[in-house]
């Protein structure tokens, strides 16, 4: 019997184009409390996204289904082994994990290119709505390994 249970909070949609995905994307990119940044660095890149000619939530949606894992591998014990047993995600891990590798995969391109955070995840985004960059790289990794290790999805309960 479960002493407590967890009682997930509900996040806000953000006020300008009122997106559950928009507000998690500035929760993500929020660094120390400092959630007036994040929404500077979000709003810049949707109103670039805006002034390419694109309707930005359908540009971030699809960069989002382009990254979001379908399976992903949880280890098992059973017996003295560990498996990697293949599962199917669930629909918010799925925008959990989408949203975190694109974040990452803007933190870690390098300085060269782009001067400000917001210019790198704007690079980021499009290369995901193109089906390029490292956030999608990583989902084909992700989604890969769990191919390898069907042969164990009956090791899952």
């Amino acid at each position: 019997m479960p002493r407590h249970v967890y009682k997930r909070l509900p996040v806000k949609s953000d006020p300008i184009y009122e997106s559950h995905e928009v507000a998690k994307l500035i929760n993500y990119i929020m660094r120390d409390g400092k959630k007036s940044i994040a929404r500077q660095v979000v709003y810049f890149v949707l109103n670039k996204m805006k002034k390419d000619g694109s309707d930005p939530l359908k540009v971030l949606n699809q960069a989002l289904a382009n990254v979001a894992p379908v399976h992903e591998v949880k280890p098992r014990r059973l017996g003295g082994a560990s498996y990697l047993v293949p599962i199917e995600v669930r629909r918010d891990r799925r925008l959990f994990l989408a949203l975190n590798w694109v974040v990452d995969a803007a933190i870690s391109r390098s300085n060269k290119e782009f001067k400000t955070f917001g210019e790198k995840l704007y690079a980021e985004l499009m290369d995901a709505v193109k089906g390029q960059g490292s956030a999608v790289a990583k989902r084909q990794q992700t989604e890969k390994l769990a191919e390898a290790n069907k042969a164990f999805a009956h090791l899952k309960w």
